[in-house]
């Protein structure tokens, strides 16, 4: 078990994935802070997790969060004018949230995580079953007129699963639920589930919600 100072947001970050972040609530200007200051002892990782009944703004505007969340390695940081700061982190690692520490003394949440292993399941199915989706991936763009981009579809088949909603419209839900699969073999699967349903939305309606961008202005 660790601890990790906490992020909650309305979107879902997933191991290699980008995310810029707009910072200016002070309890996350002050984050901010402890990550730059404490860099020097450890890497500068918070949490994300995404809001299951609540608010990103305001004290006490959430309510419940989901129990898996991604690390979040910070990698840019940039001050802007008056108390506000444009962050880029990228996901690292899944954890299970364990419960919020009351007793950290942080103005922002900090809670005591459990790091979640990657196993890939059965490895005689994953080659195969990540050839699949990124195929599917591929007709899917090809659906939309357009091309995926050199490395857009990544060959590690790990990576893919995770890349999934780098290329298909997801909500939060079903983000959420690649994020929480226990090992690649089932997250493969459920990706190839998402896509085809994503596929026959666009062929019985004609058009296609572009995959999210990730958020700019969260807190």
């Amino acid at each position: 078990m660790a601890t990790l100072p906490i992020f909650p947001l309305s979107t879902v970050l997933m191991p290699g994935a980008r995310l810029p972040l707009q910072i200016f609530e002070p309890r996350y200007v002050q984050l901010l802070h402890d990550l730059l200051d404490g860099q020097d002892e450890r890497p500068p990782v918070f949490g994300v997790v995404a809001i299951r009944e609540g608010y990103e703004v305001g004290d006490d505007a959430v309510t419940a969060l989901h129990p898996v969340g991604c690390g979040a390695l910070l990698t840019q940081a940039a001050a802007l004018e008056g108390e506000r700061f444009f962050v880029v982190s990228e996901g690292t690692d899944r954890f299970r949230l364990d419960a919020i520490d009351d007793a950290a003394g942080t103005p922002y949440a900090t809670a005591r995580v459990t790091w979640l292993p990657e196993s890939d399941g059965d490895g005689s199915k994953v080659t195969a079953l990540a050839g699949v989706l990124r195929a599917e991936l591929a007709t899917f763009a090809a659906s939309l007129g357009r091309e995926p981009e050199p490395g857009e579809l990544p060959p590690d088949p790990r990576t893919l699963a995770y890349a999934v909603p780098d290329n298909v419209s997801l909500d939060v839900a079903d983000r959420q639920r690649l994020l929480e699969c226990v090992d690649t073999e089932s997250r493969l699967r459920l990706g190839l589930q998402l896509v085809r349903r994503e596929s026959e939305f666009a062929s019985a309606l004609g058009a296609v919600a572009p995959p999210a961008v990730p958020p700019f202005s969260l807190n």
